[in-house]
């Protein structure tokens, strides 16, 4: 860490997530120093200008902070890959940003003395700016070791995050409720505007957006009234 605080932040992952993640820490003041090459580097150059594009085992040597987005089943044969080359860093921060694992799945890298943290923004990524303003008002699941929680949860916040401590046991759960979430709002869409489409309804997702958009406030306002039912 440097001495006011700020960090060498590494981005693995060049999908959705990650840098939109490294955007968020640059604008809290934190250096990206580099980002692995992803299918859209136009995109990413476009969220992340002038961050030099590494091959992984780069981006985590000169790191203080790794942050990897990687897809799920991607994940703990990264983290092992690194740790058989030797590359994670005594005292250097990994966080991962997967609601699925908690810490058991970064136990190669703390093997090798790095820190362990498990951050999920509670938000579905475009990829884009955009994603900046959404984290503005999300929540953030954070999962630390007790002695650098308060790391973590600071980093939470520097995303823009409201950080809700989630336990270690408590990810699985936590990852059901996230998919429960997103796959059955993709999925009731889909169908109700596949049903418009079908009824002669020019443009359906927009003729949903209001209804779709009310119904979801009312139900998370008080999912318990019986006049929401009525």
């Amino acid at each position: 860490m440097t001495r006011d605080g700020r960090l060498g932040v590494g981005v693995i992952g060049a999908g959705r997530v990650g840098p939109v993640i490294g955007a968020a820490l640059a604008g809290a003041g934190h250096a990206v120093v580099g980002i692995s090459h992803g299918s859209d580097d136009d995109r990413v150059e476009s969220v992340l200008p002038d961050v030099p594009f590494l091959d992984t085992p780069e981006v985590v040597r000169r790191a203080e902070l790794v942050v990897l987005a990687v897809p799920h089943d991607e994940l703990p044969g990264l983290v092992q890959g690194m740790a058989e080359l030797g590359a994670w860093q005594i005292g250097q921060l990994v966080v991962h940003t997967d609601p699925g694992y908690g810490l058991d799945v970064l136990a190669p890298a703390a093997g090798r003395g790095a820190i362990p943290l498990a951050i999920h923004p509670a938000i579905t990524f475009t990829g884009t700016s955009m994603d900046l303003r959404r984290l503005a008002d999300a929540f953030a699941a954070v999962t630390a070791p007790a002695a650098v929680l308060p790391i973590a949860q600071a980093l939470a916040v520097e995303l823009g995050c409201e950080p809700v401590v989630i336990a270690d046991a408590d990810r699985p759960a936590y990852a059901e409720a996230i998919a429960t979430a997103t796959e059955f709002s993709r999925s009731i869409v889909r169908q109700a505007s596949d049903l418009l489409a079908s009824a002669g309804v020019e443009n359906p997702r927009a003729f949903l957006s209001v209804i779709v958009h009310s119904t979801v406030d009312d139900a998370l306002a008080d999912p318990g009234d019986p006049e929401l039912h009525a």
